[in-house]
């Protein structure tokens, strides 16, 4: 049975000598906004989640090429080979969402080429970017490499210069809600919560690269506020809202400069649940 009522939730993490989502489009720094606030993007996130449920044997269609769990090399093959037997609209849209947790809880874009059918379906999970609390300052060195990648006739080649970057410290935060209405057309389930809570808590299990250490980002707490009807007692914004955080600083050097309180709302209780 899906769920019944509405969750909204939030997550704060620190990052530490990490780049926890680099930008492409500007030499791969970590992403930052107009203001200059550290910014993750929701896809990012929601690539963690997912990576989070593969470690676990959930069964996930957007698979990550470096721990994916099948020999399939697209999603347009993992999708005609795992679900062969549909008809319409309907069948492809109730046999992909009982497969796939991810698209089941984020939804999913059908529509390959070659494809008679095509779908959209709208996923009941929505998650926002995670934007730090306070403007971040970004550090970077210069890196070379000292042996050849390839054999050189003439001797040793000229070291290969790169650059490196990461964020000093920050406290970051993103929000999400789950919705009952789209649950419904899923089928998302209250293991379903309870499985996203669990990737929300371990959201950096198995995360390590070279530009985010092991260590270097960690999940602070997750607050989950489950209403008590469909439509909730209270707009997503306004429960978001009711989670504020201060910095004590400017500078912002440890998680203790940052002063973390929660707005009582009337009738809704939120859970605190603490990192690992």
């Amino acid at each position: 049975m899906s769920i019944k009522n509405k969750i909204d939730f939030a997550v704060i993490f620190t990052v530490k000598n990490a780049n926890p989502n680099g930008d492409p489009l500007n030499g791969n720094r970590p992403r930052i906004n107009y203001d200059g606030y550290g910014e993750v993007s929701d896809v990012c996130i929601k690539r963690k989640i997912r990576n989070v449920w593969m470690y676990n044997d959930r069964d996930i269609f957007v698979q990550s090429n470096d721990i994916k769990v099948d020999e399939y090399k697209s999603l347009a093959e993992r999708k005609k080979e795992s679900l062969a037997d549909y008809e319409t609209v309907d069948e492809l849209r109730k046999l992909s969402c009982q497969k796939w947790l991810d698209v089941r809880s984020f939804g999913q874009l059908f529509a390959f080429k070659g494809d008679s059918l095509s779908l959209g379906i709208r996923g009941p999970v929505s998650i926002h970017s995670a934007v730090s609390v306070n403007p971040i300052a970004v550090s970077s060195m210069q890196i070379t490499k000292s042996v050849n990648s390839e054999d050189k006739k003439g001797g040793k080649a000229s070291d290969t210069m790169g650059m490196k970057h990461r964020v000093d410290y920050g406290v970051y935060v993103f929000y999400g809600s789950i919705s009952p209405q789209l649950a419904e057309k899923t089928g998302f389930d209250e293991e379903d919560a309870k499985v996203l809570k669990d990737a929300l808590v371990n959201l950096f299990y198995s995360d390590a690269s070279s530009a985010r250490p092991e260590g270097s980002m960690e999940v602070r707490n997750v607050y989950w506020w489950e209403h008590n009807s469909k439509a909730g007692q209270y707009s997503s914004a306004k429960v978001h809202r009711s989670l504020n955080i201060k910095a004590k600083r400017k500078d912002i050097k440890n998680f203790d400069d940052v002063e973390v309180s929660i707005e009582p709302l009337d009738g809704l209780d939120v859970e605190i649940i603490e990192g690992m």
